[in-house]
């Protein structure tokens, strides 16, 4: 029993875990006491026992530890979804297992070639944060080159490794000193490195290197799976954006047949652009709507017709129609600016169909215009034709010939046509020049027809016979069908107008003096240079009296009237109902020189009332009525009115 007893204390000291320094103590005190030296050696032997069992302890209860530790981070990492806290977790519990100041963590840029700083847990200096190691760079870099652990217990004093002036700067700017450095193996790869770091010298033990290169097989295999599940996400996603396309491609696929069928039934049961417009809109979920080409976006619809393909206008969609050289109008998409683009082709085959039903539809109606031609030519070459039979002809024309109409005269100014000779001199007119005359009859044709007018090709060009609106004027008519004409051939057109014709069927006769005077007005709008416009003879003063001449070369007595109505018929109105001389005093004074005093002499008057009656002439004709253009148009409708028979 006395042999147990120096054992005893050890026995105690390692059931209550106590320190190490404290195995010291009864040995002290056994020796302080005078203890024998047998008993002070079983005690040394008995110490020295119990403080192996100690350190086994230790270690045993160390390990299972990190045992548990690194099952739980292995646990903790398996459930982790997002790469980065993947990254984060791993360095966290790198330091908190090997109890370092720092831990970070390098991943392999495989474009670059080397490795770059991803996580750091502890870390305080920017420019360590932000530090890329090439291979066999620094500690870090020889990890990565060989796939081996390396550890130093002083950095910057350790020959192994390659030392870069921006990693060891980087290095001490943290005031790191020991570093362990384990690789992140993935199959026969590194795909990063694992540190553990102490600010001070430090040895790492070989069952510490061991745990972090564990871990470090266990962080790969995270990033591995996180990088997995991240690419899976990211097909997933495709899958869906891609199941979303082919969804929306089949509709408007669908889309596009329906529009096919609509479109192929309009054509089978003869329907009209506008019926094409209003299946469009529906299939296209907007409003579209043909318009002429008169009245559709220039720019937009130039696009158009020269690249083949809808141009976005505005808010707007433009698909413009035209046949060969010709354009005979556009499709206009309303508030659609984000037209997708088969929805965008959709338009396009709408507005081909479009001008192929207005091909079909003119060449249904050349007959028709050809029998408007033929009244026309009757109107101005046979002018005694029956006045019913006219009538007749007209109205299966849907024209009404007693109503006021207008002749005009229009002549293509194409450059293919400008110098060419005319169809009366024998020399042949070139093919284009036949081209343009054929496209200048086609376009008034078409607009005779819409207009319910008449119209025939004559003398290389075309004349045409249009009703005259309530309200209206000649010469405002001449200009829009100028602008008509010119924007469907895309050249200039010049327009000579006529004035009003009454009614034709009544009067044929006057057809033909209006046509005359048509054409001369046309003729005059060119030695004008004003080639490409339209007027009529009304528009040109005094100067329309000699265009408007009759078939023996004088202006007849009713265009006369006319001229000197416009011109002075305010003053003479006022005469005829207040009973004064001003139509005399103009005279006068026009006969004077224009001066008063000679005027007053001549009328036996007081200047005073000279000037009364000149005041007044001013409020009736205008304050430039003294101007000279204007007093040269006075004075001669003041000479036809002497002249014109009383009454």
């Amino acid at each position: 029993m006395a042999d147990d007893q120096p054992e005893n204390p050890y026995l105690e000291l390692l059931a209550r875990g106590a320190p190490a320094e404290a195995y010291e103590r009864p040995v002290l005190r056994a020796r302080a006491d005078g203890a024998p030296a047998d008993r002070l050696a079983a005690l040394e032997r008995a110490k020295l026992l119990a403080l192996r069992v100690r350190g086994e302890l230790e270690g045993r209860r160390r390990r299972e530890a990190e045992l548990s530790a690194l099952f739980e981070t292995a646990h903790d990492l398996a459930g982790l979804r997002d790469l980065d806290a993947v990254l984060q977790a791993i360095v966290q519990r790198a330091r908190s297992l090997l109890g370092t100041e720092v831990a970070f963590l390098t991943l392999h840029d495989p474009t670059a070639g080397d490795t770059y700083m991803r996580v750091t847990d502890g870390s305080v200096s920017a420019r360590f944060q932000q530090l890329r190691l090439g291979m066999g760079e620094g500690l870090g870099g020889l990890v990565a080159q060989t796939a081996r652990p390396y550890v130093t217990d002083s950095y910057f004093d350790d020959p192994r490794f390659q030392h870069t002036h921006t990693i060891d700067a980087g290095v001490q700017d943290e005031g790191l000193v020991a570093i362990l450095g384990v690789p992140l193996l993935l199959g026969s790869g590194v795909i990063g490195v694992l540190f553990a770091a102490d600010r001070r010298a430090r040895v790492f033990e070989r069952e510490q290197i061991s745990l972090l290169a564990s871990f470090a097989a266990h962080a790969a295999v995270a990033i591995d799976t996180a990088n997995l599940l991240a690419e899976t996400r990211t097909a997933l996603a495709e899958l869906e954006a891609a199941n979303e396309i082919i969804q929306d491609r089949s509709g408007v696929i669908e889309r596009a047949s329906d529009v096919h069928d609509r479109l192929t039934e309009l054509v089978l049961r003869g329907g009209g652009v506008h019926d094409v417009a209003d299946a469009v809109a529906e299939v296209l979920s907007g409003s579209v709507e043909f318009v002429e080409a008169d009245r559709a976006p220039a720019a937009a619809v130039d696009r158009s017709r020269t690249g083949g393909h809808a141009v976005r206008h505005g808010e707007d969609w433009i698909a413009a129609v035209a046949a060969g050289g010709e354009l005979l109008g556009a499709l206009v998409l309303r508030g659609h600016p984000g037209l997708d683009p088969v929805d965008q082709r959709t338009l396009e085959r709408a507005a081909v169909v479009t001008s192929l039903l207005q091909l079909a539809r003119r060449s249904a109606g050349e007959a028709e215009q050809r029998v408007r031609g033929e009244l026309l030519d009757d109107l101005l070459d046979a002018p005694g034709r029956a006045p019913r039979l006219l009538r007749e002809r007209a109205a299966r024309l849907r024209a009404d010939l007693d109503a006021p109409h207008v002749v005009l005269a229009a002549e293509l100014d194409a450059p293919t046509a400008a110098g060419a000779p005319g169809p009366d001199t024998g020399s042949g007119a070139p093919a284009e020049e036949a081209a343009d005359r054929q496209r200048l009859w086609s376009a008034a044709s078409h607009l005779a027809a819409t207009g319910h007018g008449l119209a025939a090709a004559r003398d290389g060009g075309t004349v045409l016979l249009l009703p005259l609106a309530e309200g209206r004027t000649a010469d405002a008519l001449a200009r829009r069908t100028a602008r008509q004409l010119g924007t469907a051939l895309h050249a200039p057109v010049t327009v000579g107008a006529s004035a009003p014709v009454p009614a034709p069927a009544a009067h044929p006769a006057e057809v033909a003096s209006a046509y005359a005077e048509a054409r001369r007005c046309l003729a005059a709008l060119r030695v004008l240079g004003r080639a490409g416009e339209g007027a009529a003879a009304e528009d040109f003063g005094f100067l329309g009296l000699l265009l408007g001449g009759t078939r023996d070369g004088a202006p007849d007595g009713a265009r006369v009237r006319d001229f000197v109505h416009r011109t002075i018929g305010a003053v003479l109105d006022y005469d005829t109902r207040r009973g004064t001389d001003l139509v005399r005093t103009m005279d006068a004074y026009f006969a004077s020189g224009m001066s008063p005093a000679r005027t007053k002499d001549e009328l036996h008057v007081h200047v005073n009332t000279v000037a009364q009656r000149l005041e007044r002439v001013g409020r009736l004709l205008g304050p430039d009525w003294q101007s000279p253009a204007r007093a040269l148009e006075i004075q001669l409708a003041l000479r036809l009115h002497r002249l014109a028979p009383a009454g």
